[in-house]
């Protein structure tokens, strides 16, 4: 029994509520989450939708065809909270939080046409510029024609398709050369599948990521983070869904999240209240660090991923509470603390990732880490009962410390114990950009 359950009882309280939480995702994030939820000093009862190998000891995989299965699924056995994990379940057929809505479950996620933030990036530029949230110029265009137009020349640009993409469909392009095989993906092949395109400016500068719990109109930051998209080191190579990331309230000064958050996040919040768009979930920002001050990127409307591996283990309190809390409309900050040291998340990716993924290595040395958490994100039990690689992310890796450098340390430390044939690595997470 954990210590905040002991005090409980030496309080006089007989016994724990049973919460009965379903959370919808497969990956690294969601076992992050779900790590989180089952720490809580409030009894849980967790499910997961699809669910994994790695996720089922903890919360049982739901088997169910589709979203309209689950909510029938979730109203069956009386569901307390429905939280959103992957980003795609938020706007497929009428939205995972609309549905939820519609039959009396709470969900800590926002509805699809909120949800639009993430979906359409049009809609999020639209958005930014309607409410004078700093950002950089862009254009949306139709076809390789208009794009060619947009770009006019300018290098480098940012192109970026309009849809959701897992992260991987953006590129930023140094030549003509590059920016023509990223248009011939988007909008001839349709790798990524129907949908626009935005030429973006190639804003400069560090990147920052901010997470925020909202409620209607009011807002939670948590602790920020800084990912690492690009597969190789010195971020060389394509892009991925993240090789890593570093987390700490000393990422960032006051001054300059006081800045950020009066700039880029009220502002934000208040403009999803004036546009009539419910929002009660974890909203992310994605921003450049430019010499004219922090400009947003990207949002996100859920937890970014690895980012979440590195933030929750820094996150102390009743999480679980929390979030049915602020689905119903109340946000409670003072159910939450934040470790004040670092957290460091490094990723394991499998052979060909991120053009492809190969499935099948046998994962050695899991038994051996002793001074990490492990988040299972491309896993799953064999025959044999062995783990091995079941997608392109596999593993993340992570440790924390009083000071950065420590962190790193220890995270890579445990890394170095875990081994499949193919595994891929980068050798500066935490290091490089600092």
């Amino acid at each position: 029994m954990s210590t905040e359950k002991h005090l409980f009882f030496r309080l006089g309280f007989a016994s724990f509520p049973e919460m009965k939480i379903l959370v919808v995702g497969k990956g690294g994030r969601e076992h992050a989450l779900i790590t989180a939820l089952k720490e809580s000093p409030v009894e849980t009862e967790v499910y997961c939708f699809p669910g994994s190998d790695a996720i089922a000891p903890m919360a049982a995989s739901v088997d169910v065809d589709g979203l309209h299965s689950l909510i029938d699924w979730m109203s069956t056995h009386a569901i307390d909270l429905c939280i959103a994990g992957e980003e795609s379940y938020l706007v497929k057929d009428e939205g995972l939080a609309n549905l939820c809505e519609r039959v009396g479950i709470p969900c800590w996620g926002p509805h699809k046409q909120s949800a639009q933030l993430e979906a359409s990036k049009e809609f999020a530029k639209e958005f930014m510029l309607r409410h004078s949230i700093p950002t950089g110029a862009a254009t949306g265009c139709a076809d390789i024609d208009e794009a060619r137009a947009a770009i006019h020349g300018n290098y480098p640009t940012v192109l970026k398709f309009d849809g959701l993409a897992a992260g991987k469909g953006v590129a930023v392009c140094a030549d003509e050369a590059s920016a023509e095989a990223f248009l011939n993906e988007v909008l001839v092949e349709r790798k990524f599948g129907a949908g626009r395109l935005l030429v973006e400016e190639c804003l400069v500068g560090p990147e920052v990521s901010i997470f925020a719990a909202v409620c209607d109109d009011e807002y939670q930051i948590f602790t920020p983070a800084r990912d690492y998209k690009r597969i190789g080191n010195n971020d060389e190579g394509p892009n991925t869904g993240g090789m890593g990331a570093v987390a700490s309230r000393q990422l960032i000064d006051a001054e300059t999240l006081k800045l950020i958050e009066k700039t880029i996040v009220r502002p934000t919040v208040d403009g999803l209240v004036k546009d009539g768009l419910p929002y009660r979930g974890y909203l992310y920002f994605g921003l450049m660090m430019t010499s004219d001050g922090p400009k947003i990127i990207e949002y996100n409307c859920r937890f970014g991923d690895p980012e979440c591996q590195a933030v929750m283990p820094l996150v102390q309190g009743d999480i679980a509470s929390y979030c049915l809390a602020a689905a119903k409309g109340e946000l409670k900050s003072d159910l939450l603390s934040f470790d004040e040291g670092w957290s460091v998340c490094l990723i394991l990716a499998s052979a060909g990732y991120p053009a492809s993924s190969r499935s099948g290595d046998v994962i050695s040395g899991l038994d051996h880490v002793d001074d990490a958490r492990v988040y299972h994100a491309g896993t799953m039990r064999n025959a044999d009962g062995q783990w091995e690689t079941n997608g392109g992310r596999v593993l993340a890796v992570v440790s924390g410390g009083d000071d950065r450098l420590s962190a790193v340390d220890a995270a890579y430390a445990e890394l170095d114990k875990i081994h499949f044939d193919g595994a891929q690595k980068r050798t500066d997470i935490g290091r490089m950009n600092f």
